[in-house]
């Protein structure tokens, strides 16, 4: 069987470190100039169902007051035409990104008033579903491009189902000035051993609508006629029943350099996966199925909790954008949406996590093997599906350790970055949201996962849809009711009739037939060399 850890390897497998964890990060801090610091840099990606006010999925199409999916900059959809995701740009405040995503949440409910009584559900794991092939998948129009995010997204349901597509999460982009790609690789490699604490800590999803299960094996327990649950559980979206795929779990993806991501990236965009090949570029009719009949199909399907990435060209493929001009920023795929919070994220979980994601840069990494990457996976998944529960142990250069244990050494060895970030624009925030993290670890009844199981029980009879939904209409109730500039309402209103008119500018210069189009997109020598071709998603 060819082997799929197709890189160097080497010997060290989470060996333990030469020096105190806590002494590595003090002498790499002494090389970070305040300067450099106060330029680091985050975004947000935020994924919302749009929901009826009974709880089930809306099915109306893209509000056109939100403008182009395909070229909107701030508001587009994920999978489903039902499903917004609302983009910051990347700023170098916390403050600023969340003012700009609560504008952008502002502007959202505006146009989706006039549909009525929608609204975004505030949950990561969906609302009542109907069945999986009426789930709208997007549509962003009649350009090649546009038609490709469609097709992708159509392959992507024929391969895992249109039901997991609809789980919604925060992505949180991050970037330090002059790190070099090996250096984002070293982060990557730590962030993925360490994630299980962000799982734990964050992770808001422990229960989930029954619709959701229908046809699916799973190991959750009926909490009532319509709601299963983990009764220790932290996060059901990164557990067995979320982003999950036994096709990518033949992958044994390396993070031990550019060199060796990309050939591994590249091997499964290119290998043939007969399962695929049944499913076929069309159906007999004549309509596309997916783009192509590879292991993935565009680099996007990957999943992971981290990602490294680059802002790409037009007409350029991520893979060849990382492989050209290397790492620029890595993007955090495993935040749950917090339930009890307007726009899904706190300032106090993003100053924590600025101080998590320095903590992975600066302290050792060794390279990893398919051995650790296989216990990372189990480690990811019983923090999920058991986070909470007492004694809990984790797997760790061999040998087990309990998750709190593990968790209160990161969090120690975290100190020394709290306090400079602290120092370097001269606040507590950073210590404060150090601490509320060690409070949390210690006191798992004050947890996300476990405030949305005690709210559950104490005022909707354990209904998980009932919850979010109560939640959602406060939530709704609370955007609407903050001020909104006209000048900023302004400005929304000019993207997106400015989107409107790139997307039939788009449409308008393409000449290429669509088939022609796709082939040469998913062409394996566009992944190397400089050639262009419109990106679909």
């Amino acid at each position: 069987m060819k082997d799929k850890y197709m890189f160097e390897q080497s010997a060290a497998e989470s060996a333990p470190l030469n020096r105190p964890a806590r002494q590595q990060v003090e002498d790499s801090l002494a090389g970070l100039s305040g300067e450099r610091l106060k330029r680091m840099r985050r975004g947000i990606e935020k994924e919302s169902l749009r929901a009826q006010p009974g709880g089930g999925l809306a099915l109306t199409p893209h509000p056109q007051a939100l403008g182009s999916a395909l070229t909107h900059p701030s508001i587009t959809t994920d999978f489903s035409e039902s499903q917004l995701e609302l983009v910051t740009a990347a700023h170098t405040s916390v403050d600023a990104a969340l003012e700009q995503l609560t504008q952008i949440h502002q502007f959202t409910y505006q146009a989706m008033r006039a549909l009525g009584d929608e609204m975004l559900w505030v949950s990561s794991m969906p609302c009542g579903l109907p069945t999986d092939e009426t789930i709208p998948i997007g549509r962003y129009g009649s350009s090649n491009v546009g038609r490709a995010k469609s097709v992708y997204r159509m392959g992507l349901g024929h391969r895992y189902g249109r039901r997991m597509q609809t789980i919604s999460g925060i992505h949180y982009n991050w970037s330090l000035p002059e790190v070099t790609s090996a250096e984002y690789f070293s982060l990557i490699r730590n962030f993925r051993r360490q994630a299980f604490l962000l799982l734990y800590l964050f992770g808001a999803s422990p229960a989930v609508c029954s619709s959701f299960l229908n046809g699916r094996e799973h190991e959750l327990q009926k909490l009532n006629a319509s709601t299963m649950y983990m009764p220790h559980g932290t996060s059901l979206r990164m557990g067995r029943l979320g982003y999950q795929s036994d096709a990518q779990a033949s992958l044994a993806v390396s993070y031990n350099s550019l060199d060796g991501y990309g050939a591994s990236l590249q091997d499964a965009l290119t290998r043939p996966y007969p399962p695929y090949e049944k499913v076929g570029i069309r159906n007999p009719g004549g309509d596309y199925n997916q783009l192509a009949t590879t292991l993935l199909q565009i680099e996007n399907e990957f999943y992971g909790t981290i990602r490294p990435k680059r802002v790409i060209n037009p007409g350029e493929r991520p893979l060849h954008a990382l492989r050209e001009r290397g790492v620029e920023y890595i993007e955090v795929r495993l935040m749950d949406l917090d339930p009890f919070v307007p726009v899904g994220i706190t300032a106090q979980t993003m100053h924590f996590l600025d101080v998590f994601l320095l903590h992975c840069l600066l302290t050792d990494s060794p390279e990893d093997s398919p051995e650790e990457i296989a216990a990372l996976g189990r480690n990811q998944h019983r923090t999920a599906a058991r986070g909470r529960e007492p004694g809990l142990m984790l797997e760790r250069g061999g040998t087990q350790v309990s998750l709190t244990d593990w968790g209160a050494e990161i969090l120690t060895q975290c100190a020394p970055i709290a306090a400079r970030l602290d120092a370097v624009h001269a606040t507590c925030r950073y210590s404060d949201a150090l601490a509320a993290a060690h409070a949390a670890l210690g006191d798992p009844d004050s947890l996300p996962s476990a405030r949305v199981l005690a709210a559950m029980a104490q005022d909707h009879d354990h209904s998980f849809v009932r919850f979010v939904r109560a939640q959602s209409e406060q939530t709704r109730s609370f955007i609407e009711s903050l001020p909104f500039a006209d000048d900023v309402r302004g400005q929304f209103a000019a993207l997106t009739a400015q989107s409107l008119v790139e997307q039939k500018q788009i449409e308008a210069a393409d000449t290429l037939p669509f088939e022609l189009y796709r082939q040469q997109y998913v062409a394996a020598d566009r992944l190397n060399v400089r050639k262009r071709v419109s990106v679909p998603a």
